[in-house]
């Protein structure tokens, strides 16, 4: 008997699964070698992340980090599928005064620490997180140093 392979699918299936399975909801903005870059609506990132695990068996949160953009923040997310070596980049927009969006931590048990960073560093909120708090800095700080509004004391 032979042994039989599952391919996972390519960067392009990736996509047309994605555009199909979230109309309106994600963009597929470019394709690379072995990546897929797409931005997703807040609200429906978990369930994009859901589908992405289950559907299309990306095993890892690499890497989930904010990014201040000034007027908002931005959440990316790097998910990675070890089989066939293709990572999605998912970014989504949290406007300057509402810097909630839906935790991933159960989705991807790694991603519990990337968010915590980005809640400490950049104070985006991950709702239904389990731990949401600081990991190296003093619970006592009202400030999040990697802000672009962050200035040093003594700094003008």
């Amino acid at each position: 008997m032979a042994d039989e392979v599952y391919q996972k699918p390519s960067v392009q299936e990736i996509s047309e699964l994605l555009r199909r399975k979230f109309p309106g909801k994600v963009d597929v903005t470019r394709t690379e070698e072995r990546r897929v870059y797409a931005r997703v609506d807040r609200d429906s990132v978990y369930d994009v992340c859901m589908y992405i695990r289950d559907n299309l068996t990306f095993e890892h949160a690499t890497s989930i980090m904010g990014n201040d953009m000034i007027d908002r923040m931005e959440v990316i997310y790097h998910l990675s599928n070890y089989f066939n070596g293709v990572m999605i980049e998912l970014t989504t927009e949290l406007p300057a005064d509402d810097l909630h969006v839906r935790s991933v931590a159960e989705i991807w048990v790694g991603g519990n620490w990337h968010e915590r960073e980005a809640y400490e560093l950049f104070g985006i909120i991950f709702d239904g997180h389990p731990k949401l708090q600081r990991l190296l800095t003093p619970d006592t700080y009202e400030f999040y140093p990697f802000r672009k509004s962050y200035k040093l004391r003594g700094q003008e």
